[in-house]
């Protein structure tokens, strides 16, 4: 058998439990909080209009890959190999998957067509979704 562990009581004394701890701190010498103003409502026409970067098709794949689900963005057009990837980049980390850019296609591992579709129009892109 162990040993019995003492147990400390919690009746009797009330003034136990409402001691203080901080009570001997001197906090008197804090800055007030500044005041912040908060914005009542946004304004839509205070918003930058997104321009128009052409069309992307975001569609999901599972073919030849080994039952594995693929969400593929194809349509790419004036856009630098820097960028996609830069863009393959982002929709990963936002999704918390692997991807790739193969044939200047972007490949995010896994159905997270969702996802892409708001980090694509974010960039100022017109997505849509293809296939099943």
């Amino acid at each position: 058998m162990g040993k019995k562990k003492k147990r400390i009581s919690t009746e009797g004394s009330e003034d136990a439990l409402s001691d203080n701890p901080f009570a001997g701190l001197n906090l008197g010498d804090l800055p007030a909080a500044p005041e912040v103003e908060l914005p009542t409502k946004l304004d839509v026409n205070t918003q930058k209009p997104k321009k128009n970067r052409g069309r992307l098709d975001v569609g999901r794949q599972k073919g030849g890959r080994g039952g594995k689900t693929v969400t593929v963005v194809t349509g790419f057009k004036g856009i630098s190999q820097e960028e996609k990837q830069a863009l393959a980049k982002k929709i990963q980390k936002s999704c918390g998957v692997g991807g790739s850019v193969k044939g200047g296609n972007v490949e995010i591992q896994g159905d997270k067509r969702e996802e892409a579709k708001v980090i694509l129009e974010e960039a100022g892109f017109r997505v849509v979704f293809v296939g099943g």
